[in-house]
């Protein structure tokens, strides 16, 4: 058998649901990032800017400091000069302490000119923090300190308060985020709520005048458009199914009187008799795939207590006339008992059809065997297999095979077995067999998930 239509191992399944940032989060994200954004370098800045002032003014008095230190050494230089600000300890170096300054004080002696940041840790374990400005001459050495400890400290308070700051407005922002989201979002929400009720009619209730006229309301006023638009789609539709059922109805009933009657005269001979049967053969196989194609269009499921295997029988009975000089036989086995299905006998037999016309077309000598199982039916041939590109693609409607050739055939035939299995909830699986041919199981047990199911 070869395919003629979608994908081999072809239960239709549903795809589990992916994960999708909800527009309600984006937004409360979009206001957490602006506000944790915005905060954290205005806090930034902010702290630059306190440490570059501070440095400034600090830098700016030292060097003041230093000049005049200077200057009241010259005045008396055997004198101790007193500095013009308390926080500041001085010291003046002569040349022939020099080398005592490397020996205490090794890290001041190389010193440049100018103002420099030196710290660290003092003898209980704490971290200290000065600056220290320094001028050289070749006979003095001037050294000013700045105890920066406190300032250390105060800058380190200042930080904590920056990140308290920062916290804060980021759950405000967190909050002003849900707010602005809960209030963007209702509307919407809403509209899916009402678009999601009124899917259940045939009619379906105007949304436009429960919203306001903004961009909510030009949504509404668009899907009421829509929905117009495609109820008016689905009911010429309908109504032409209905219509081409009826219509088509008619001829066929006329067709299958006429041949009624002539079957009916003893006087035919077997070649006239023979096309006669395959005529209302025809006649009810038309029949049924309207009445098939009239429950899809309608989308409705419909009861019957159909005999899977006289299904069979008549399916190859119908066949049979049709094999020529082709070595094929055509076998029922019913080994596991009667299958009985609740639809209608078109359903079934247009569903069963598919997959047998689609074995007898396509095996070109062996055999074709149709095997009932527990509430199943395995359709098996000895024809060519199954390709891979074939099974990818089997069930799609348009498909055919790589076998097809010039056999006639739009590929919609397992297209439409597709459709009855969605239908009614059963399954259909087509793989290769097991040395040659393919196998085609249908199932009519109702799947745990019968949207999974193709």
């Amino acid at each position: 058998m070869a395919p003629a239509d979608d994908t081999p191992d072809a239960p239709v399944r549903s795809r589990g649901p992916r994960y999708r940032r909800r527009l309600r989060s984006r937004i409360i994200l979009s206001f957490v990032l602006l506000g944790v954004g915005l905060t954290s370098l205005f806090a930034f800045l902010t702290q630059e800017a306190r440490n570059r002032v501070e440095n400034a003014l600090v830098e700016d008095v030292m060097n003041r400091n230093i000049d005049e230190y200077a200057r009241r050494y010259y005045v008396d230089p055997e004198g101790n000069p007193a500095v013009p600000v308390e926080q500041i300890r001085a010291r003046v170096v002569k040349r022939e302490r020099f080398e005592v300054l490397r020996q205490e004080q090794p890290d001041w002696y190389d010193l440049p000119d100018g103002i420099h940041n030196l710290g660290g840790v003092d003898e209980d374990g704490s971290p200290f923090s000065y600056k220290l400005a320094v001028r050289k001459t070749p006979d003095e050495w001037f050294f000013l300190a700045y105890d920066m400890t406190q300032a250390m400290q105060g800058e380190e308070q200042f930080r904590r308060a920056v990140y308290g700051a920062v916290l804060l407005f980021t759950l405000l922002s967190l909050f002003l985020g849900w707010w602005s989201a809960s209030r963007v979002m209702s509307p919407v929400s809403e509209l899916a709520r009402r678009l999601g009720r009124s899917g259940g009619s045939t009619t379906p209730e105007p949304l436009a005048p429960h919203f306001p006229d903004d961009e909510v309301g030009e949504l509404a006023t668009a899907l009421d458009d829509y929905a117009a638009r495609l109820t008016e789609v689905v009911q010429r539709d309908r109504e032409f199914n209905a219509d081409v059922s009826h219509e088509l109805r008619t001829p066929l009933a006329v067709i299958r009187g006429a041949v009624e009657l002539l079957l009916s005269r003893p006087e035919l001979d077997d070649k006239t008799r023979a096309r006669l049967l395959r005529i209302q053969r025809a006649e009810q196989q038309c029949t049924d795939l309207i009445s098939a194609l009239l429950l899809l269009s309608r989308n409705e499921r419909g009861h019957g207590a159909t005999d899977v295997a006289r299904v069979a029988e008549q399916l190859f009975d119908a066949h049979r006339g049709q094999l020529g000089s082709k070595p094929l036989a055509l076998r029922l086995d019913g080994g596991h008992g009667q299958v009985v299905v609740d639809a209608p006998e078109s359903a079934v037999t247009v569903a069963l059809g598919n997959l047998v016309g689609n074995a007898v077309k396509y095996t070109q000598q062996g055999e074709v065997v149709v095997r009932l199982l527990d509430n199943a039916v395995e359709v098996i041939d000895s024809g060519p297999g199954l390709s891979a590109e074939d099974a990818a693609r089997l069930f799609e409607r348009g498909y055919r095979g790589t076998h097809a050739e010039h056999s006639q055939g739009g590929g919609i035939g397992l297209s439409i077995v597709r459709r009855l299995c969605a239908l009614y909830g059963w399954s259909v699986r087509v793989v290769p067999g097991v040395q040659q041919g393919v196998v085609a199981t249908l199932s009519f047990a109702p799947e745990p998930d019968a949207a999974g199911t193709a």
